[in-house]
């Protein structure tokens, strides 16, 4: 059984996706930017809010976020791989957006004074497999935000000539393909009013919803 100190081939390709060779992950996932722009565009955020961008890599989600939140608003970026957010950190200086915050994913208090009034999951299929970051991400969340989810799945059945190639397509940017069928079931069970579309002949989807309304 694979351990730590014997990753598995999905993690030493991720690692260096999101490490080493994260300078070549913009050129990599240029296809991928219209999906990036839609997402965003579903995300029911506007002038003025904090908008949590929930493994922003090297933000690319962020022109986007730009044209809903205005310079009045803030977006805070966390990632896992510093390699990732020292690129985001590079892409907003250059762009002198001044509302950007990025936090580093490995501080336990990273998210500590975050209130935001929205989150965007963009291609983070690990992170929405993870029941702990989940909650960490909506106990951060206004009651009652809009939430927006874009990814890869895993094709239909009758797509299954698709399988192999979207595996390949997504290996080096995804550690475990468990939950590759349905990757938003998790973010669901915190989302009651999900609505998920299916894209691209099964092989993507857009999930958006509301966390729960406050009570009464």
């Amino acid at each position: 059984m694979p351990t730590d100190e014997t990753p598995t081939p999905e993690r030493r390709r991720t690692t260096r996706a999101y490490g080493p060779e994260a300078n070549r992950y913009d050129r990599r996932t240029t296809a991928y930017q219209r999906w990036r722009d839609a997402v965003v565009e579903k995300l029911d955020v506007g002038a003025g809010d904090t908008v949590l961008d929930v493994g922003c890599g090297t933000g690319l989600c962020m022109s986007a976020l730009q044209g809903k939140v205005g310079p009045s608003g803030t977006i805070v970026g966390i990632d896992a791989s510093d390699e990732m957010l020292g690129l985001a950190r590079a892409r907003a200086t250059h762009n002198d957006w001044h509302n950007v915050r990025l936090l580093s994913a490995s501080e336990p208090a990273a998210l500590q004074d975050v209130q935001a009034d929205g989150a965007l999951f963009c291609a983070v299929h690990d992170v929405l497999q993870s029941p702990a970051v989940l909650s960490q991400v909506v106990e951060h969340l206004r009651p009652g935000a809009p939430v927006a989810a874009a990814g890869g799945k895993r094709p239909p059945i009758w797509a299954w000539g698709l399988r192999g190639w979207v595996r390949s397509l997504h290996s080096p940017y995804i550690e475990d393909f468990t939950g590759f069928d349905r990757p938003w079931r998790l973010l669901a069970t915190h989302v009651p009013d999900l609505n998920v579309r299916e894209l691209a002949f099964g092989t993507g989807y857009l999930a958006t919803g509301h966390t729960p309304a406050p009570t009464p």
